[in-house]
């Protein structure tokens, strides 16, 4: 049965990294992938309008590839979030989930180093609420290389898979389409290397059977 599925970025190459090859075996099941980017870069914070016009361009190119149904844009200005931002936050989040009734919900990890990825993921709780989101069955964390690793090394802070996909016939593909993203990627040992994403895939493979996988938290999971 065709899934309503819900990636929520905080920054354009986040789905690509975490889910991108599980975003690909959805499409191949025939299900409708959305994709929610909460912030955006912008002349007036610094960035060229060279490059505010090549990210839009990176986005709409790994839309495509990725076979996303639809992008949602927050705009807000990257490397600004805060528990304030809460506020209108929440709301929009809701409104994008009233409008594609996803039932299957990837976020960001909850204690990622990166503090635009921990605000995002309490709005997106804040948004599943079952009594208010009755279509919302599945919610997942993914592991954003170079954010998740390098959170504090403590108990309340790990990242601990419990939900694995198998990406081997789409590692290659996922590869691909990250390249789109040119100024992210940098050489090994860089965390964002085409080897260590690589490498990662492999190693969650090894850990449960398969050549490769993406490594998920399941935080909640309704049977109905």
């Amino acid at each position: 049965m065709r899934k309503n599925v819900l990636v929520v970025a905080a920054h354009p190459d986040d789905e690509v990294l975490g889910v991108g090859g599980t975003i690909l075996k959805h499409k191949a099941q025939g299900d409708a992938v959305y994709w929610l980017i909460v912030t955006n870069i912008f002349e007036k914070d610094g960035f060229t309008e060279e490059r505010v016009r090549s990210r839009q361009q990176e986005i709409e190119e790994v839309a495509e590839r990725l076979g996303i149904t639809k992008t949602f844009k927050l705009d807000y200005p990257t490397m600004t979030l805060s528990s304030s931002s809460l506020i209108k936050m929440i709301p929009e989040i809701s409104s994008v989930f009233q409008e594609v009734e996803p039932e299957v919900i990837y976020c960001l990890n909850r204690s990622d180093a990166h503090s635009d990825h921990r605000f995002i993921f309490d709005a997106v709780m804040a948004c599943t609420k079952s009594f208010r989101y009755p279509y919302v069955k599945q919610v997942l964390m993914y592991e954003c290389i170079s954010e998740t690793e390098f959170a504090p090394a403590l108990p309340e802070k790990a990242f601990l898979p419990n939900y694995y996909v198998d990406i081997s016939d789409y590692l290659e593909q996922k590869l691909n389409i990250m390249k789109v993203y040119a100024s992210e990627v940098g050489e090994h040992p860089f965390p964002r290397s085409l080897e260590n994403i690589k490498a990662l895939a492999h190693y969650r493979g090894a850990s449960v059977g398969v050549k490769h996988a993406e490594a998920f938290q399941l935080v909640k999971y309704i049977d109905k």
